[in-house]
């Protein structure tokens, strides 16, 4: 199934399905960005606003970006913020947004979704001040070697397995540098983590 139409059909029960890749990546979100302070953001993949309620309070400007009409509805809906600026748009073609706009760029759940991920991360580095974090949370590679993946309804959408080493590499070519790698796991840490999440710092 296409992202698209999965995410047009799941926006309908997205945040109230039992979810416990949704659930977990909330919790990662704010455990790892608790520390950092930030008052510009720019959030790609804010699907239905689930991050964007926490974040919207610790911000003075905030813009979230999602590609999907239906989720971004939904998000407007939960957050009314007068300095929360909601952007239709696919993150994997340039965005219309100012060079060094933010102290942090957020992408949650939407890099399997993409083949390439060179034009993110160029993306994201423009955007950030000297300085800035980029913080990714994603369905943990070792997830994927098992066989799993994002699905609707037990129908799997478009997804791409990308190594850890492919995301530290990707970070290189733009100046990017890892400062922080957290698996997270189910009850059970017997079995492969759900999520993986890597934080990045932009060199001045």
């Amino acid at each position: 199934m296409s992202v698209k139409k999965a995410y047009k059909s799941w926006s309908k029960i997205y945040d109230h399905n039992e979810n416990k890749t949704r659930d977990l990546d909330l919790v990662a979100t704010q455990t790892v960005l608790k520390s950092i302070k930030f008052d510009t953001i720019v959030e790609l993949g804010c699907g239905t606003g689930k991050n964007t309620t926490w974040f919207a309070p610790l911000t003075t400007k905030h813009i979230a970006v999602d590609f999907s009409s239906e989720m971004l509805a939904i998000a407007k809906e939960k957050v009314t913020a007068l300095h929360v600026t909601f952007m239709e748009a696919d993150i994997s073609k340039p965005l219309s947004i100012p060079d060094s706009f933010a102290d942090i760029v957020t992408c949650n759940l939407v890099l399997e979704h993409l083949q390439f991920m060179t034009p993110v991360f160029t993306e994201v580095t423009r955007m950030l001040k000297p300085n800035g974090y980029f913080f990714i949370s994603e369905i943990h590679p070792m997830k994927r070697y098992v066989g799993s993946q994002a699905k609707f309804d037990e129908v799997l959408v478009e997804s791409h397995l990308h190594h850890l080493s492919e995301y530290i590499s990707e970070s290189e070519k733009v100046g990017l540098r890892l400062i922080k790698v957290n698996e997270w796991f189910d009850e059970d840490k017997n079995n492969p983590p759900r999520l993986l999440t890597l934080l990045f710092q932009k060199n001045k």
